[in-house]
């Protein structure tokens, strides 16, 4: 329980750093993206105004995460970190609209007036900041195991990808082609809805008990290597936030003795939590005969 309450502790330096990023780089670019004129660099300012709000339901999700079990929640809030994923993929999914409109017609207008060239230098040095902060994200991610961590960490280097592409925008329409600016936009605004989506999905599998079959698979493969062990008749796997659970119907031979049996599934537990380092494992025993 401890391990875990210090991972979501983990998770929430991540979060306020990336709100700290993204509202430094938000300001910047949708000043520079007005001033200069950049249709491709004030779409990804957008974007980086809908990653703080984002990012902010991710902290609100990790806290919440933290709560104790209570009378209506008898497993605990860990499910809410989950929740804030799928909040900030709504939030990511309405502005890469409105940004995709607004790109579209710009499009259609036929501009004819070519950013200044700041504009492009501008997306490129806040490319490689939001990289570093994907690669600190990332990290934590992989530590913690937190999801909505690794859908930040996502996010922040789907950022990185759309300013990158935002300054080839502005610098090909340099070589008497404006038009390239706002089409980088239209761009950037379906990679916002795209990472909108692969988060949404990605919540909305674990939110509904979804398991990736070839883990299960592996759990299956060690506990059939357990001395003693006649046969896994169902195994069942699920996600409370950063926590595995797993549920076993283990077979045994049916003349083995009731302690004899308690200790075996004693010892499938304790294999399955150290190896894989599973939150909670449940064994129920049936005979094999």
């Amino acid at each position: 329980m401890e391990k875990q309450k210090r991972n979501l502790k983990i998770g929430e330096r991540a979060a306020i750093i990336s709100i700290i990023a993204y509202v430094c780089l938000s300001v910047i670019k949708v000043l520079i993206g007005y001033n200069t004129g950049s249709e491709a660099l004030k779409a990804d300012g957008l974007n980086n105004v809908t990653d703080i709000l984002a990012s902010i339901a991710v902290l609100v999700g990790l806290k919440l995460s933290q709560k104790p079990a209570d009378h209506d929640h008898p497993y605990g809030h860990w499910k809410a970190e989950m929740v804030a994923s799928m909040v900030a993929s709504f939030i990511m999914m309405a502005v890469g609209l409105q940004v995709l409109y607004q790109a579209i017609s710009s499009v259609l207008n036929e501009s004819t007036e070519s950013p200044d060239l700041i504009a492009a230098w501008t997306g490129l040095v806040c490319a490689i900041v939001m990289f570093g902060v994907y690669r600190y994200n990332n990290t934590i991610a992989k530590r913690t195991q937190s999801q909505a961590v690794k859908a930040a960490a996502k996010d922040n280097l789907s950022d990185a990808w759309v300013s990158i592409g935002a300054s080839i925008g502005i610098f090909g329409s340099q070589f008497d082609l404006p038009w390239l600016d706002p089409v980088t936009a239209v761009v950037v605004g379906y990679l916002i809805c795209k990472t909108a989506w692969d988060i949404f999905r990605e919540a909305s599998h674990h939110l509904t008990d979804g398991f990736d079959q070839t883990e299960m698979d592996q759990y299956k493969k060690t506990i059939l290597s357990i001395d003693g062990v006649e046969g896994v008749k169902d195994i069942k796997a699920r996600n409370y936030g950063t926590n595995v659970v797993v549920d076993v119907v283990m077979q045994v031979h049916s003349n083995q003795d009731i302690k004899e049996a308690h200790d075996l599934s004693t010892r499938v537990e304790n294999q399955l939590i150290e190896k894989y380092d599973i939150y909670d494992v449940q064994v129920h025993i049936e005979p094999k005969y």
